[in-house]
């Protein structure tokens, strides 16, 4: 049964041409969707699309058959307690310890109780691998440590669905195993998630349907192997053949 569905989206930025062209796309619970393709083909403007950071202005979104509606607060508050986003950039407050960093947006926005998410920060922490790091600050963390934290501040909002935006593209490659690691251990336990990578062999592993976007549209969506190893569309052909040959 399809949990996050996308049905003909279309979005643009205010003054240009559409950057998202009737997008349509049924997700199941617990799925791991990679999308894949060349820059500016539209796949981080489809995740700031499903967050309401760009707004869609044709075609339709539900969540467990609940339609958002991103012109009206309500609806958009409600879709956005569902998703949560993780950029390439850490984003961290860099005045703040990286267990403040987990724990002030349930604190201040969701207005949790303080313990209770002092003791989810501390947990989210150590599943990432930074038991120790509780009191470091980011400047005292390598980017992969960084980034961890970032997404341990994403998952102490209870998202259902989490959204990856290149999150590995700003680290060194030394650093990249331990974000997949993380990426993998929570494929392991069912969480929804949406990958934005240019690692293709991650996406490859990890993810069960793989979206391959071009100028805006889906080309193609598929499982891993038959994406990657059996493309049906020259476009996603002449994609494959270039970044597979090395």
């Amino acid at each position: 049964m399809s949990f996050l569905t996308l049905d003909g989206v279309c979005a643009r930025y205010p003054g240009k041409p559409d950057v998202l062209s009737a997008v349509s796309l049924s997700i199941a619970k617990g799925e791991v969707v990679g999308l894949i393709g060349p820059s500016g083909s539209g796949k981080s403007s489809l995740l700031r699309a499903l967050v309401g950071l760009l707004k869609p202005h044709a075609g339709r979104v539900n969540i467990a058959g609940e339609p958002v509606e991103y012109g009206q607060k309500a609806s958009l508050r409600a879709a956005r307690e569902r998703f949560a986003i993780v950029f390439q950039q850490y984003n961290l407050f860099q005045n703040m310890t990286a267990l403040r960093n987990v724990t002030i947006a349930p604190r201040l926005v969701k207005h949790r109780d303080a313990a209770e998410v002092d003791a989810q920060a501390r947990a989210l922490l150590t599943k990432v691998g930074l038991g120790a790091k509780f009191e470091a600050y980011p400047d005292e963390l390598s980017g992969g440590q960084q980034q961890r934290v970032a997404i341990a501040r994403a998952l102490a909002l209870r998202p259902d669905i989490l959204l990856l935006d290149e999150v590995t593209s700003a680290l060194d490659p030394e650093l990249v195993t331990e974000v997949l690691d993380t990426i993998r251990s929570l494929r392991d336990e069912g969480m929804t998630m949406l990958i934005v990578s240019h690692e293709m062999a991650f996406i490859r592993e990890v993810a069960s349907l793989v979206v391959f976007m071009d100028q805006g549209r889906i080309v193609e969506a598929g499982p891993p192997d038959r994406i990657f190893d059996r493309p049906e569309t020259p476009r996603l052909r002449d994609f494959t053949a270039k970044i597979l040959r090395h």
